[in-house]
């Protein structure tokens, strides 16, 4: 019995699921510039309403 028409269909599947992880991974990189961006843009957003909140006296604080 010859096992080569029964390990073909596993071969050429395992050749895509190697190709679609190689795509995601490529994906996943793509997206790290965005995650940087979105923590900048809270950071600045928190600054921004440090800047325009009045500023606590110790009567406010006591």
């Amino acid at each position: 019995m010859h096992t080569e028409p029964y390990l073909a269909p596993h071969t050429l599947r395992a050749a895509d699921l190697r190709a679609e992880a190689d795509a995601h991974r490529l994906a996943a990189a793509a997206r790290r510039p965005r995650e940087f961006r979105v923590r900048l843009g809270w950071t600045l957003v928190e600054v921004g309403l440090r800047l325009t909140t009045p500023p606590r006296t110790s009567a406010m604080t006591a």
